[in-house]
């Protein structure tokens, strides 16, 4: 099986800093993409930013110029550094990624369980 571990959520004053972690693990032969979501309460599940084995990246037009997301492909670990955090990012952001679990191209999702961002004074 493959998992994704998750860590650095928490608590931060708007204008603060966190930064996520998510670390694959289990029976992976690649990874094609990585990417965080994120779903406040009411709201549908959003992409927040991705990242490609190749270092192409992708953000959501919210977030664009406050967070960047990054790949340790030794690590098979996900980093998403969020800088000047405003209420609005508060949410249950997830962790994905698309693997190969075999030579075999066909990719497959994994989901992280989700750490809650909360942006508050």
């Amino acid at each position: 099986q493959v998992q994704l571990v998750e860590s650095g959520g928490g608590l931060v004053q708007p204008g603060g800093s966190l930064r996520l972690s998510c670390a694959a693990s289990g029976s992976i032969f690649s990874i094609n993409a990585m990417a965080w979501y994120r779903q406040a309460p009411g709201k549908q599940r959003e992409l927040v930013a991705a990242i490609t084995s190749g270092s192409r990246l992708n953000y959501a037009d919210a977030v664009k110029g406050r967070f960047a997301i990054s790949r340790d492909g030794a690590k098979n670990t996900v980093y998403l550094q969020m800088n000047s955090l405003k209420p609005e990012d508060t949410a249950v952001y997830y962790c994905n990624a698309a693997v190969r679990v075999n030579a075999i191209t066909t990719t497959y999702d994994y989901w992280g369980q989700g750490t809650q961002v909360t942006v508050s004074s």
